[in-house]
């Protein structure tokens, strides 16, 4: 990763290759890539010898940006960092800024962020193992997975506004409360929701097609997953029980019990491709506990501290760590006293993904390649940026 991409290309095609050896440009147009992304693959046949990630298609300056507009001004550009799960995206950047600040959200704020956020994982979480399932060759699921999409964004939405971009997290709180009546609907999705998951893993987790096309493919061992620095489902499917929202807690987190799904190796090694897929679909469980237990105990009072229209808050530098759909995003926001940050920089979990495609590669089949992006949930925006 550390290479230059066009250097790499050009190391690919020096490679000593036999008549059999090619190499292809997997994207950065192909539908299984999951946004603009090339994977450089060098192949004999259908076997892969090994397959580079090309990023930068997607590049946006949105660090940069950050650096140029005031601190409030820059929450709806971190909808574009991940516009499947913007919800975290806004609050990582939030909790930065409030830590330089010295203020916190109002604990209704927090709970708050705690529940759209919950949501938003529910809805990014059906994305990803809806198009996984369309990626491997099952058509139907994608739209059962959309169909559960569009409920949560419904919801979202009455609450918001919006369905894709949120721009709802505020430095120092949330910009809207639920509206009334808005926790009974959540709760009657929810128990649809916990119904329905039932039914999902009759249509196609415990598919014996499904299983046996994922059960061994793409094996990330457990010290593989921390040495490559994998975060959320891609690692946790590797059997760590790592999740920032207990083992750094922030927010409301600390007021919920929930547990973390790892992979198991139910069907075949720990760590494999249908490990990294069900520790999705469990997650979601997850999140409806969450969102209840926040319900019964939202707080009442504000949903905005006080903020001024342009904070300058003191030189120095703090960092926001959540928990997204796709595991750790991190900002690194250093003030130099001023309306603007003098740095932002923000890590994000599809970008770390990238590192261990290359090593996964080697001497795989073409399909499998699929499989393994499929199984890591890229989303281009995040690697980017």
């Amino acid at each position: 990763m550390a290479i230059d991409m066009k250097i790499e290309r050009q190391i690919l095609r020096r490679t000593e290759t036999s008549d059999e050896e090619i190499v292809v440009n997997f994207g950065p147009q192909h539908p299984s890539t999951h946004g603009v992304i090339n994977f450089v693959t060098q192949t004999t046949g259908e076997i892969i010898r090994r397959s580079v990630p090309e990023v930068g298609y997607l590049h946006r300056g949105l660090e940069k940006i950050g650096e140029m507009v005031t601190y409030p001004g820059y929450m709806p550009f971190t909808d574009r960092i991940d516009y499947v799960a913007a919800m975290f995206a806004n609050e990582g950047y939030a909790l930065a800024v409030e830590r330089l600040l010295g203020i916190e959200a109002p604990p209704r704020a927090q709970y708050l962020r705690a529940i759209a956020g919950e949501l938003c994982r529910i809805s990014s979480h059906f994305i990803a193992v809806g198009t996984m399932a369309t990626d491997i060759g099952a058509a139907t699921p994608l739209t059962h997975g959309l169909r559960e999409r569009e409920s949560v964004n419904d919801l979202i939405e009455e609450l918001c506004g919006a369905r894709l971009t949120f721009n709802y997290h505020r430095i120092g709180g949330v910009s809207f409360d639920a509206p009334a009546g808005w926790s009974d609907k959540v709760l009657r999705f929810l128990d649809h929701l916990d119904s329905y998951i039932q039914e999902w893993d009759r249509l196609i987790s415990f598919n014996q097609i499904y299983v046996d096309r994922l059960a061994n493919v793409g094996v990330i061992t457990r010290e593989q997953a921390v040495d490559y620095g994998l975060v959320g489902p891609n690692l946790r499917g590797s059997g760590v029980q790592w999740d920032i929202r207990r083992d750094l807690s922030y927010g409301a987190y600390p007021d919920f019990a929930f547990d973390i799904p790892v992979g198991t190796g139910r069907f075949g090694t720990v760590g494999d491709c249908w490990d990294r897929y069900y520790v999705r679909v469990q997650e979601m469980l997850e999140s409806s506990k969450i969102i209840r237990q926040a319900l019964a105990k939202l707080p009442e009072g504000e949903i905005m501290a006080k903020v001024a229209r342009k904070p300058k808050p003191d030189a120095g530098e703090a960092v926001g760590r959540v928990e997204s759909a796709r595991g750790e995003m991190l900002y690194y926001v250093v003030s130099d006293g001023s309306e603007k940050a003098y740095r932002l920089r923000v890590r994000t979990g599809s970008f770390l993904a990238m590192g261990i495609i290359e090593e996964l590669s080697r001497g795989i089949m073409v399909a499998d390649l699929i499989a393994i992006i499929a199984s890591l949930d890229i989303v281009a925006p995040e690697i980017d940026r």
